[in-house]
């Protein structure tokens, strides 16, 4: 069955980075665009990136432009999320999605001093 796990999530200092991953399994990864969500506390779960089959093509949220970097190895199953400039508007979970139907548990990230 369709396996989504997500990783990386932990607290960090304004201006920080991270780097969020995705392990997808019981699929055929590299036929399928892939995403990645956050919800913050109280707040809908909002889109964040998504990244084509082969990567050449990624969609970004206005908030996270400049800032956040979606790519995949399509050879390992990952898909990943490089975010810098941290601020503390991100603290989210973080979910990896494959076309909106099949969910991981999520990955926190908090951003705080």
């Amino acid at each position: 069955q369709v396996q989504l796990v997500e990783s990386g999530g932990e607290l960090v200092q304004p201006g920080g980075s991270l780097r969020l991953s995705c392990a997808a399994s019981g699929f055929t990864f590299s036929n399928y665009p892939m995403s990645w969500y956050r919800q913050a506390p109280g707040k809908e779960r909002e889109l964040v990136a998504i990244i084509s089959w082969n990567g050449r093509t990624t969609n970004y949220a206005d908030s996270v432009k400049g800032r956040f970097t979606i790519s995949r190895d399509n050879a390992k199953n990952m898909v990943y999320l490089q975010m810098n400039s941290l601020k503390p508007e991100d603290t989210a979970v973080y979910y990896c999605t494959r076309s909106s139907v099949y969910w991981g548990r999520g990955t926190q990230v908090t951003v705080s001093s």
